[in-house]
């Protein structure tokens, strides 16, 4: 059923067709009725995002030749009055002996022309045809620590203009830095948008002592794919002035595990100075210790994808360098293979690029405090992502012939409603509200906190509003202005002056607070948020734009799920488990004494796999298709 929900496990690749995907789609459709076809993916793929096709190629001129270190960039100019510079490496590729090591600096001594070709780039991860990642079980090639830089034309008669690098979100799993169309923006607001690869998986992020204890340095980290990012933004810093950057006025922003790496950015003592800003899109604080994330012996119960389950997977006992002979798609396929029960540590506390500590201890800590501006923001509806379509909470029936369009309903409107919001409520507490809590207790008093909340939706052929709303990761589109959420595009997004009201709102937002660390032009509008009083801005049209003071705490949600009559008693143990292990620390102890013990004795993730076994023995899937 809703397994599936756990933030880490995001399945969002958010990958549209674009010319640098054109090479991997060579997974043939069978032709099937269009009325079928069309609704099945309208519905199916509104589970991913995606992103519009790339930009069209216009000219070249040596005008938009750049030197940079990496080698001479050629850059292309498009139809929104943009010049793109196409996959310019920003580190050495990290093959043979330098897997799983810090990434080393690419310095070309050549000249060499980086063509803009658009070939796609994109680190290994699972094959994935409804993200259109097609491929044969693993795509993708350990050679992609590259970037993508666009810039108005007017780059050459302005060298101050704002920088912002972009995060994609994936889980830390998933995606590539052409997922997105940042075009629009960059015309719009006249800023410089950077995109970024970064290794994924357990490519990005290891433990194991015969990785560690081989090694020194930065090599002996877990988080290799964090380190991609700051040598990425590191050669940002070396090289942005060429472009017409500003390097002294970079913002870092990124969605989902993006906004989670830019908390981690905030807390690593490497970053600093590197950035100046940072923008936290439906970010997580999630975070594994050394020993959950080696979890040797099976030492932690709720850990399934640790360095040790994924060697006895491959049932072989190997030593030192060996590790490196492996394949990277037979790393990739194993590590998706493991279950997914009820933690997969990616980023962990090593003490070398994070401190040996939670996230939020140190997000508070004085010592680890930077100079930086925050925003930090979630979507109203985040988890509808997720369970708008599992069978546990929606029915599924065809009013004529399976060769029509079928009619999506909840089964039980109050029961969706109430767990909608109180997991997505959930996520903004812990994804939001606390990291920022944290920042003010270290010093910090530039925050500002925001929430989507667009559900100016089409009702047909299902009610939109209701079933999907704000879900996680529809803010993407507002900022670029590139409109696409799977075949349901036009039914999230209908064109309307509404829609272009909310476009103008973010777009205005995300560039005011790269300019200035601020997200209003008008100061007074949008006040900074403190614990004391957490306000946040509500994103919405302009009749439901406004600001909101944060009433709720997170025993105030456990307290309603407590007191709940809709809710049968395993329902609420199931719900506040969910509510207590995603998107922040999870915390078992909490679960086993909440509501005075109630749930003690129900297995959380045991009833959770019997369900979802009823359901597949019953339908097939657990979801409606």
């Amino acid at each position: 059923m809703y397994n599936s929900s756990y933030c880490y496990e995001l399945r969002t690749a958010k990958s549209g067709i674009t010319n640098q995907q054109k090479s991997l789609r060579i997974v043939k459709k069978k032709p099937i009725n269009p009325v079928v076809y069309n609704y099945y993916l309208l519905l199916i793929l509104s589970l991913f995002l995606s992103a519009c096709s790339g930009p069209i190629v216009k000219e070249t001129q040596s005008d938009w030749h750049v030197s940079t270190q990496s080698g001479l960039a050629q850059g292309i100019s498009t139809r929104e009055g943009v010049v793109s510079w196409i996959n310019i490496p920003y580190a050495l590729p990290p093959i043979n002996g330098l897997r799983w090591r810090a990434p080393r600096e690419y310095l070309d001594r050549s000249g060499q022309l980086i063509s803009s070709d658009e070939s796609m780039k994109i680190c290994p991860q699972k094959a994935d045809p409804t993200a259109n990642l097609e491929g044969d079980s693993v795509v993708g090639d350990e050679d992609c620590l590259y970037l993508d830089i666009r810039a108005p034309k007017t780059f050459l008669n302005n060298r101050k203009i704002p920088v912002m690098v972009w995060i994609h979100g994936g889980g830390n799993t998933t995606g590539h830095k052409g997922a997105y169309n940042f075009s629009k923006f960059v015309a719009a607001q006249n800023v410089i948008v950077v995109t970024i690869n970064y290794r994924l998986g357990p490519l990005g992020w290891f433990t194991h002592p015969l990785i560690q204890s081989y090694q020194v340095g930065l090599d002996a980290t877990s988080n290799f794919g964090t380190l991609d990012m700051i040598e990425a933004l590191k050669w940002i810093n070396n090289n942005i002035e060429q472009f017409g950057g500003d390097a002294e006025n970079i913002t870092v922003f990124g969605e989902s595990a993006g906004g989670h790496n830019v908390y981690t950015l905030l807390a690593s003592p490497l970053s600093e100075g590197l950035f100046q800003k940072a923008i936290s899109q439906s970010g997580y604080v999630e975070l594994a210790s050394l020993k959950e994330a080696y979890n040797e012996g099976s030492r932690f119960k709720y850990v399934t994808r640790s360095s040790e389950e994924l060697l006895k997977a491959f049932k072989t006992n190997l030593e030192g360098n060996r590790l490196r002979d492996l394949k990277a798609s037979d790393i990739i396929e194993t590590y998706n293979d493991l279950p997914i029960v009820g933690a997969h540590p990616l980023t962990t506390a090593d003490g070398v690029v994070l401190p040996e500590d939670n996230l939020l201890d140190t997000l508070s800590k004085s010592s680890f405090a930077k100079n930086v501006s925050v925003m930090a923001g979630a979507t109203r509806d985040e988890v509808t992502l997720w369970l708008g379509l599992s069978r546990y909470f929606v029915d599924v029936r065809y009013p004529f012939t399976r060769l029509g369009p079928p009619v999506i309903k909840a089964k039980d409107p109050k029961l969706y409603k109430l767990w909608v919001k109180t997991r997505s409520h959930a996520w903004k507490l812990h994804g939001v509200d606390e990291p920022l809590s944290a920042l003010e207790q270290a010093g910090n008093e530039s925050l500002f906190a925001f929430r989507l909340d667009w559900d100016d939706q089409r009702r047909f052929p299902l009610n939109f509003p209701e079933i999907f709303g704000a879900a996680h990761g529809v803010d993407i589109s507002f900022v670029t202005g590139d409109y696409y959420y799977g075949p349901a595009t036009s039914y999230i997004y209908p064109n309307t002056d509404k829609r272009m009201e909310l476009e103008v709102q973010v777009m205005n937002a995300w560039a005011n607070f790269a300019r200035t660390g601020k997200p209003d032009n008008d100061q007074n509008a949008w006040p900074s948020f403190s614990s004391s009083v957490p306000i946040f801005m509500r994103l919405d049209t302009k009749s439901e734009r406004g600001l909101s003071i944060e009433e709720t705490s997170p025993s105030d949600l456990m307290q309603i799920v407590a007191d709940s009559s809709i809710l049968t008693p395993i329902q609420k143990c199931l719900l506040v488990w969910d509510t207590l292990t995603n998107v922040r620390q999870p915390d078992y102890d909490f679960y086993l004494s909440w509501n005075n013990e109630a749930c003690r004795e129900i297995n959380a993730l045991q009833h959770k796999q019997q369900i979802e076994d009823a359901i597949v023995e019953e339908f097939g899937s657990t979801d409606v298709f």
